[in-house]
């Protein structure tokens, strides 16, 4: 699949710019991770707050380059009122396809809405770990993984 790259630029600058819930951690918050990747210097913590197995509330902090700062924000607008297997079927669509993997279909693809054009990383190999970050935070966050996230 092709991202428009023009697109996929103009994505990355807003988010990186106006980063969705970042900053808003939410009031019991039951859920948090947090990670890094080293080669960059992105860290961040995710916190969820999940009730009856439904993600009500996202929020992130860190700091990080504008690729993962954006993916951050784009996965945390997706999370709101998604089950937590939803979102670890989410999180396994969204590696694959972030790794170019070809087992994961166009249809498959076409589910992620917005989230595909962070595909426009296959064509920067060295931006790929910087868009997975926050994605293996949530895995993490999702099950209460008390240790940190490192993309090394």
């Amino acid at each position: 699949m092709k991202i428009d790259r023009e697109l996929y630029e103009e994505m990355i600058l807003d988010h990186n710019r106006r980063p969705v819930h970042y900053m808003q951690i939410p009031r019991d918050a039951n859920h948090h991770a947090c990670g890094f990747n080293p080669l960059c210097g992105d860290e961040f913590t995710i916190h969820l707050r999940i009730e009856d197995g439904v993600i009500r509330e996202a929020g992130f902090e860190g700091v990080g380059c504008a690729v993962s700062v954006a993916s951050t924000s784009m996965m945390i607008e997706s999370l709101e009122g998604l089950h937590m297997d939803e979102a670890e079927a989410r999180f396994r669509r969204m590696t694959a396809f972030l790794h170019g993997d070809s087992a994961i279909s166009d249809e498959e693809i076409q589910n992620l809405g917005k989230l595909q054009v962070l595909g426009g990383v296959l064509d920067f190999p060295d931006r790929i770990k910087c868009a997975n970050l926050a994605w293996f935070i949530l895995h993490a966050a999702l099950k209460k993984d008390a240790n940190t996230v490192c993309t090394e």
